[in-house]
């Protein structure tokens, strides 16, 4: 992306709607109450908004949100490429405003799948045959998407040395962060041992290796940057962001499960910003599986190749960590519905501004947001700072 771009958008508002378990809601009431209280947060009008950036299960999803709330915007957008769609989005809304073609974009998402029962481990259950899961997936019984990190959490084992203690050790690090965030859905104390005798879903991984499934919703109010600066809040600044995207769903064409072109994705976002590894202070990773977030810690350069297992040990990721990541208590703690990347993006904010009370870091002026999508099939980096 064009280095020019770098801070010429900024985060204004971001919020939350109800959480955890809320029967009696749909997901687009609740995509409705989170973008109410990001415009609050901000300080802006729904009369302000002029582009919607939304997925939902809806294939309109944008539309459906921008009709619910009154909004009849110049600009939409419904990309939906999994777990990282709404960082896809914040991307996207740059671009837009440097082309003039909004001013105030909301981006935003909600999922009732707690509620709903929607959820579940294998295939789709309506893929068509001719489709490559319909084929290759559905008949076998496959679990989906869970195993496949299952196979990597194999091959990292394989490969480096990897045991299901260092995973365990994610898992508890996400658990003591959200003891300390009262919207975190799972709050009590676990254990290595706990996560280690949880149920056995997919060997190698765990009952809690695997992210929750929770009701909920996120938006977030992007805008340009001088006009943040007259705004309610301190503006955060997108200083840089990089996707890139290999195939569809089933990830037939990927060489090496360990390697998925996150090391170039993560460059390009610290290139586009001016800054290097070192400087990062706030780190969200998504975090739908445990052998997802070591992985990724490997590929974002944040140690070697191999070394996950020994960078994470002794509760390095945790309260008073030596490298604290996923402070809300991530997917595996403070909740997942669904599609977790908003809510990366709102931790991270909410960070940088200085306004997490007890799991706030002691400095707090540059994070990094990584998110993939779908199985190994494209992700995306992006670097915040204030």
């Amino acid at each position: 992306m064009n280095q020019k771009l770098s801070r010429s958008v900024a985060i204004a508002g971001v919020a939350e709607s109800d959480l955890g378990k809320v029967p009696g809601k749909t997901a687009l009431e609740l995509q409705g109450q989170a973008v109410i209280a990001a415009l609050k947060d901000a300080g802006l009008r729904l009369q302000d908004v002029d582009a919607v950036f939304a997925h939902t299960d809806d294939r309109f999803s944008s539309l459906q949100v921008a009709e619910y709330l009154g909004i009849t915007p110049r600009h939409v957008d419904s990309t939906n490429v999994g777990g990282m769609s709404n960082l896809v989005h914040i991307r996207h809304a740059m671009a837009a405003i440097a082309a003039g073609m909004c001013s105030v974009a909301v981006v935003t998402y909600g999922s009732t799948q707690l509620s709903d029962g929607s959820r579940k481990g294998g295939a789709v259950a309506q893929d068509s045959p001719s489709t490559p899961r319909g084929q290759f997936i559905l008949p076998y019984g496959h679990l989906s998407p869970i195993g496949y990190y299952a196979m990597v959490a194999q091959l990292h084992a394989h490969r480096y040395g990897s045991t299901p203690k260092d995973l365990a050790e994610i898992a508890v690090a996400a658990r003591r962060w959200a003891q300390l965030n009262p919207k975190a859905y799972r709050r009590e104390p676990t254990s290595l041992e706990e996560v280690m005798a949880s149920p056995l879903l997919a060997d190698p991984l765990r009952q809690r290796d695997c992210c929750l499934v929770t009701d909920g919703g996120g938006a977030l109010v992007i805008v340009a940057a001088d006009r943040a600066r007259d705004l309610r809040t301190k503006p955060v600044y997108v200083q840089g962001m990089a996707e890139s995207y290999a195939h569809h769903y089933t990830p037939f064409n990927t060489g090496d499960w360990l390697d998925t072109n996150v090391a170039q994705t993560a460059q390009a976002a610290l290139d586009m910003a001016g800054v290097t590894r070192s400087d990062i202070d706030v780190v969200q990773i998504y975090d739908h599986f445990t052998i997802g977030v070591l992985q990724s810690l490997e590929e974002l350069g944040f140690c070697q190749r191999g070394e996950g297992g020994a960078f994470v040990a002794d509760g390095a990721l945790g309260p008073g960590g030596r490298f604290p990541i996923n402070t809300s208590g991530g997917g595996l703690s403070y909740g997942h519905p669904g599609m977790f990347g908003i809510f990366l993006v709102i931790e991270a904010v909410r960070q940088l501004r200085g306004e997490c009370g007890e799991r706030q870091l002691p400095k707090a002026e540059l994070a990094l947001c990584h998110a993939p999508g779908l199985v190994f099939s494209c992700n995306t980096t992006m670097i915040l700072g204030v």
